[in-house]
């Protein structure tokens, strides 16, 4: 069945699917971004990193879902995940 528009319910449906879905996925990105910046133990966070890093791969990750990340001081990092945070604020 169509609407006015001529657009179906399937159409419709799987258009909310994508949004919601997009949507979670922002959601967990921030809340990841959130948790890396006020995370105490580096094994943690070079988790959380990698967690976003894979994330990303979606191509529904912004840079504004990752802003909490910019509240990591890059210096008191190891080298290797100071280089997620700088690879995903790049992004």
């Amino acid at each position: 069945m169509r609407d006015s528009a001529g657009v179906s319910a399937r159409s419709r449906t799987a258009s909310h699917v994508f949004c919601r879905r997009t949507y979670v996925i922002n959601s967990q990105a921030t809340l990841l971004a959130a948790t890396a910046a006020s995370e105490e133990e580096d094994s943690a966070t070079e988790a959380e990193l990698h967690a976003i890093i894979e994330l990303t791969s979606t191509g529904h990750v912004g840079l504004d879902d990752l802003s909490p990340l910019r509240e990591i001081n890059l210096a008191d990092l190891p080298p290797q995940t100071r280089d997620y945070v700088s690879d995903l604020l790049e992004e």
